[in-house]
């Protein structure tokens, strides 16, 4: 990162030579390659077919490749300087495997169309550069290329994938993203909205102190998103249920039972009693047809039930509570 910042430290690529042209476009290849091969590997298992589709687009920019340092060898001999996109000033990166590793399958395939956008922009502008005529059909030819691997990746996926394999796989996708994800995080909400409702009203209007109240609240939405992140984690590592990363499900839950709990706490920080505890409760109402209306979507509850499961009972706790700090 911090070499970006350095003047000088990436060429720019106005600078380059027709020799530095053609090194950077194979480097470039080489690299495309293997992040297919990546994606491929990632997927193979949730997703096969999507996989194959991968595969054989890596075998196209092994072809591209080829040609590119064929046209070097016949220009510039054996050594191929080493040059890579991130020499170069205002190139497009490739982010490392490790952050492309749990990409869902929807955001692989975008990541894969501005791939190949990108690199057609590279091929275009590096034709403009170079003065031999071989060189310059090759580099517009494999910007054509590019353009059209939007269509190779359709009819690769049409071989591979047909519409029922396809919507397996979305429907594989959703279900993922809604056990690591969505379950997790709806529990911690649930939790920390409806638990926390209780011990923050009771202390209103035990105290009639809104910083008191404030703290008290702050205190039980942070603890209790600790406690349902470290729980979530800890009960289950994903291997066997296949519910996904147990630190992604802890950090979802974490965080949204803090965000339950936080929600009908920070109005607290208003100094007026009556209209901290005013703006609280609307803020309550809205946290539970969120939760109840999370819960029709992904969930699959319907919605009365949600409404009646949630609302009802988190009226309930939110009544005790009143009814607690009056006692």
């Amino acid at each position: 990162m911090f070499t970006r910042l350095v003047p000088g430290s990436r060429r720019a690529f106005l600078s380059l030579s027709e020799e530095e042209i053609l090194a950077l476009a194979i480097s470039s290849e080489e690299e495309d390659a293997r992040i297919y091969l990546s994606y491929a590997k990632n997927l193979k298992e949730a997703y096969p077919s999507s996989a194959k589709v991968f595969e054989d687009m890596a075998e196209v920019e092994q072809t591209h490749k080829n040609m590119l340092i064929q046209m070097f060898r016949s220009r510039f001999g054996e050594n191929i300087p080493l040059i890579r996109r991130e020499h170069v000033q205002g190139f497009y990166a490739r982010k490392p495997d490790w952050l492309m590793r749990n990409l869902p399958l929807d955001k692989i395939r975008e990541q894969t169309e501005a791939m190949e956008r990108q690199a057609a922009r590279f091929y275009r502008e590096a034709a403009k550069r170079v003065s031999d005529a071989s060189t310059r059909q090759l580099l517009g030819d494999l910007a054509l290329a590019e353009d059209g691997h939007e269509d190779i990746a359709r009819m690769l996926g049409e071989k591979h994938v047909t519409e029922e394999t396809r919507s397996e796989e979305d429907l594989s996708a959703r279900r993922q993203f809604i056990l690591t994800y969505v379950q997790p995080g709806l529990a911690g909400l649930m939790d920390g909205s409806v638990s926390t409702l209780a011990p923050i009203f009771a202390a209103a209007f035990a105290t009639g102190d809104t910083w008191s109240t404030f703290l008290i609240g702050l205190s039980a939405s942070v603890g209790a998103g600790i406690s349902m992140g470290f729980t979530e984690a800890a009960h289950d590592d994903g291997k066997i249920s296949g519910r996904g990363s147990p630190i992604k499900r802890g950090f979802a839950s974490g965080i949204m039972t803090a965000i339950g709990g936080l929600g009908h706490t920070l109005p607290y920080l208003i100094p007026h009693f009556w209209t901290a505890t005013i703006v609280a409760a609307i803020i309550v109402f809205f946290e539970l047809w969120a939760i109840a209306f999370i819960q029709n979507r992904y969930m699959e509850t319907p919605f009365f039930k949600a409404v009646f499961q949630v609302v009802f009972g988190g009226s309930l706790v939110l009544a005790a509570g009143i009814l607690i700090g009056n006692g």
